[in-house]
């Protein structure tokens, strides 16, 4: 069984960009993106109605942060420190050596290559630190954004499952993509 262990919360770094542990001050970010209908149209995941909402999820993160559950990253500018997205491991199979990837950008910094660094960087930390064999991506067969990023990172669609997942009262079909060590 895989052995993790997230402390000290692990910093990664890329030509733009510091993903670094999310903080109760990121609340604010995170409802930006987390009540936005169009950032949220493909995340299977209730609407944020409030500040609250955000830091109630923040505290979750850094729960499973806390335990070895899970670990997201807050994804800042490097020139500047603002948070711009997060993106991360949940659904972690310690016994299979697999995880769930997920990821958010808000909507002002999609189309400029930021998803597409964050998650180089986050791919080298599973493979080489949590030592990984698998990475899975659950994607919406509509997100074709999300799609061409997963790709482009080489992951390969393993599967399509039919009515997979209730999102906003209605079924809808999921592609899971991997990508193995």
């Amino acid at each position: 069984m895989l052995t993790i262990n997230f402390t000290p919360h692990p910093t990664l770094s890329t030509e733009r960009l510091i993903l670094r542990e999310m903080m109760p001050e990121d609340k604010h970010v995170m409802f930006s993106m987390r009540s936005d209908p169009e950032t949220m149209r493909y995340v299977p995941r209730p609407l944020a109605k409030a500040v609250e909402d955000a830091e109630a999820l923040i505290n979750v993160i850094r729960n499973n942060v806390a335990t070895n559950e899970g670990i997201n990253f807050a994804i800042t500018l490097k020139d500047t420190g603002e948070m711009v997205g997060a993106i991360g491991y949940f659904n972690i199979s310690k016994e299979n050596h697999r995880a769930e990837l997920g990821y958010i950008l808000h909507k002002a910094h999609q189309g400029k290559g930021l998803m597409q660094e964050a998650i180089k960087a986050v791919i080298d930390f599973a493979f080489n630190d949590m030592k990984l064999h698998a990475i899975e991506a659950v994607i919406n067969p509509d997100n074709a954004a999300s799609i061409q990023v997963v790709e482009r990172n080489g992951f390969t669609r393993a599967a399509f499952f039919k009515d997979y997942i209730l999102h906003n009262d209605a079924f809808v079909d999921a592609y899971v993509y991997t990508l193995l060590t």
